[in-house]
């Protein structure tokens, strides 16, 4: 069967009700008849023609799959139906993979016409434990729950996957029970238990469990290392650590470098990098991550090129974008802009960060121009959309350089364009652009007009900047909103002071300076510190 001519000018999803013993040819003519409409991405439309070639023969699957890989943003409607083909047709590891495809799409969530086929699919491919561990996993702990339930026998893979599966999703005290109420425990359901308080934040508990574990292996050790290292406890993480037994894998290394790396300790992090290389484990690229934020941290020039030094010798490829992208961030902060610059036009896909990286290095190194370029450049590639960490930084940038004109338009393009609620440091970024500019009524304008209290770094910059332009009438009045959120912050009464003595108001110094007397207000003496070889 094929359109006639008198067919032309009915809609497709008539044509698509209508159809009877219909072959492929006359499912090509109505998809052609969806194009030539420009219904292609009619979610609804394509949904019907999913349903009815499939319907007709299970050979279609393929036809559908390409279909439905050109739509834009597929809703769950679609998702369901593509799944519940496959699922028909007896494609079951065809319908867990787009279910898999579906959990990794964050505009796109399950639901309750979800799970029966995919749980259709899991309980053929893998039986009854493969569905809990699924659903454990995507976080439909409810639906997981009544699975386990209605199991006339357990094992322990399906005991450690609901345990799991809880930890994971942030349950802890319902893991805790199934936990207590396990026949015969193992390994993994105790390393589940004890990851689940350590990521909770609830160590003492993680601890008391860790202590009980009646064989602990080198997993229980390094779940408790990771989980002191996210708090900040560095002592007691290398206490485990160096009590872990038999050898360190790359992972139990990898969790100490970070924890030193992520707590400010670049000088411990690259001490443990180089025993590790001593003991023979070679680093992956997680571990080589890690010391390179330690670096960036630290803003050590000499730490950089030893690291650099270290992945050229021992000939350890930027092939891993997350990894060029560390260094690019690392080079940038060490003032090495030349190096970062060769390491961003290399990367063959620049993401968010990278980009950040290499405008945050523009903006601190006094080449702002180049930031906002850069900043323009991402935009216009189109794969990109900045977020709020990205517009801080270009907002800063432009302040340093005192390019008014373009941080107003990035402010006014954030909120406008991409529909971003300006945060504190957004309000703060743009009042010391326009304070620096002499701006100031505008400045105090955008600080009386936030939805929110202002943060006092803001009223500090438009403080700051009142000094600077001899504003001393409006800085009076920010500095009186200082005062009521930083009573004992002595900076903000010094500024206040210089002011009026900058326009021979002496009188009024003498009243500013006897109100820190009275509130026993100090200023204290400035410092300065240079390192030189970590000393």
């Amino acid at each position: 069967m094929v359109l006639c001519s008198s067919s032309t000018s009915l809609s497709p999803l008539y044509l698509l009700k209508v159809c009877k013993n219909v072959n492929v040819r006359y499912l090509e003519q109505v998809h052609a008849k969806i194009i030539r409409q420009g219904s292609e991405q009619d979610h609804f439309l394509v949904a019907q023609f999913i349903s009815v070639c499939t319907s007709i023969s299970p050979n279609h699957l393929t036809y559908v799959s390409t279909i439905f890989d050109r739509l834009l943003q597929p809703n769950i409607y679609l998702w369901n139906t593509l799944i519940k083909c496959h699922c028909t047709h007896s494609s079951l590891a065809t319908s867990i993979n787009f279910f898999r495809r579906m959990k990794q799409n964050c505009y796109v969530a399950a639901d309750k016409y979800t799970f029966p086929f995919v749980g259709q699919s899991l309980f053929w491919c893998f039986g009854v434990e493969g569905r809990t561990d699924l659903y454990g996993k995507c976080g439909e702990m409810i639906d997981a729950r009544k699975v386990f339930d209605g199991m006339p026998v357990r094992n322990e893979v399906t005991w450690t996957s609901m345990i799991v599966g809880y930890s994971t999703n942030g349950s802890s005290l319902e893991a805790k029970k199934l936990f207590d109420e396990m026949p015969q425990r193992n390994h993994a359901s105790w390393n589940a238990m004890i990851n689940g308080f350590a990521k909770s934040g609830d160590l003492a508990s993680a601890r008391i469990l860790f202590d009980e574990m009646p064989e602990k292996n080198l997993v229980s050790f390094t779940t408790m290392i990771d989980g002191y290292a996210k708090s900040g406890d560095m002592a007691s993480a290398r206490c485990l650590f160096d009590e872990s037994p038999g050898e360190k894998d790359i992972v139990c290394w990898s969790a100490m470098i970070a924890g030193y790396a992520q707590n400010g300790q670049a000088k411990e992090a690259r001490k443990l990098f180089i025993d590790m290389c001593c003991k023979n484990v070679k680093p992956d690229e997680y571990v080589m991550v890690s010391l390179i934020s330690a670096c960036s941290q630290a803003g050590d020039w000499e730490f950089a090129e030893w690291v650099d030094m270290y992945m050229s010798e021992n000939k350890i490829e930027v092939t891993q974008n997350h990894v060029a992208a560390a260094l690019v961030n690392m080079h940038a902060k060490c003032g090495n802009l030349e190096r970062a610059e060769a390491l961003f036009g290399n990367m063959p896909k620049r993401d968010l960060f990278s980009y950040c990286s290499m405008i945050q290095g523009f903006s601190v190194h006094g080449d702002g121009v180049k930031a906002v370029a850069l900043f323009r450049r991402m935009l216009e590639g189109g794969g990109l959309i900045p977020d709020d960490v990205a517009f801080t930084v270009i907002l800063t940038a432009c302040s340093h350089a005192d390019l008014v004109e373009d941080g107003c338009h990035f402010f006014h393009s954030m909120v406008n364009e991409y529909a971003l609620s300006p945060s504190p440091d957004h309000y703060a970024c743009i009042v010391n652009l326009l304070g620096r500019a002499g701006k100031l009524r505008e400045a105090y304008d955008i600080l009386k007009q936030m939805s929110v209290p202002p943060q006092p770094a803001a009223w500090g910059a438009l403080l700051f900047a009142c000094r600077t332009h001899g504003d001393v009438s409006l800085g009076k009045e920010v500095a009186a909103q200082l005062f009521k959120n930083e009573p004992q912050n002595a900076a903000n009464y010094v500024l206040l002071s210089d002011m009026y003595a900058a326009s021979d108001q002496w009188s009024h110094v003498d009243h500013v300076r006897n109100q820190m007397s009275d509130k026993g207000i100090r200023k204290l003496p400035g410092c300065s510190w240079i390192q030189q070889h970590y000393q």
